[in-house]
Order: C-alpha cells, then sequence, then structure tokens
C-alpha cells in the first residue's frame, strides 16, 4: 500500500494503525473468551508476558544512551525492592529526565 504522505495520507495512515490495533486486541479477547484457562495455559501467559517485556527492554540495554541504562538500572533496582510498578516506571522516568537535563 502506498499512502501519500500529505495531511489525508498521514491521517489515513493512524486510522488504519489505530483499526489494526483494536481489532488485535478485540480479537485476542474474543479468541480467549473460548479457550479455559489451565495451568498450562497460565504457564503460556506468564512466558508471553516476559518475552514481550525482554524484547522491549534489550535493545534499550544495548543501543541506547547512558540515561536509558541508568533508567533500566533504576526501575529494575526500585522493582525488586518494592515491588510496586508505578514507582519503578515513575523512578525511572524521572532518572532518564534529570540525566538529560543535566547532561544533555
Amino acid at each position: 500500500m502506498n499512502l501519500p504522505t500529505a495531511d489525508f495520507g498521514a491521517m489515513l495512515a493512524i486510522v488504519i494503525m489505530g483499526a489494526v490495533s483494536y481489532l488485535t486486541r478485540a480479537g485476542g479477547v474474543l479468541i480467549m473468551s473460548w479457550v479455559p484457562i489451565g495451568p498450562r495455559v497460565q504457564r503460556f501467559i506468564n512466558a508471553m508476558a516476559g518475552s514481550v517485556l525482554v524484547a522491549v527492554i534489550m535493545p534499550m540495554a544495548l543501543d541506547g544512551d547512558t540515561a536509558a541504562r541508568l533508567a533500566l538500572v533504576t526501575t529494575t533496582t526500585v522493582m525488586l525492592t518494592t515491588g510496586k510498578t508505578l514507582a519503578a516506571i515513575a523512578t525511572g522516568m524521572a532518572t532518564a529526565a534529570c540525566w538529560r537535563l543535566a547532561f544533555g
């Protein structure tokens, strides 16, 4: 598909991406409503969550700048010590922001 990059083409691309995202989520909910959640399915779901997390974090850890790496270390430390996800995310974001403000 070849979309023009003018205003209409950009808006059409955003609408198409939004529709695909929604259909993916709705389809997953619909499909999972027919699957009994047993121990095997539960293990699969838990493993997938970790896999997605690693897939998102590893490129940042390998190719990120100092601020990104410090944010990862801070987030991991806060999560392991407190177990509070929101606090860990907020601390990681604050660490990256402060580093970038201080050192550009």
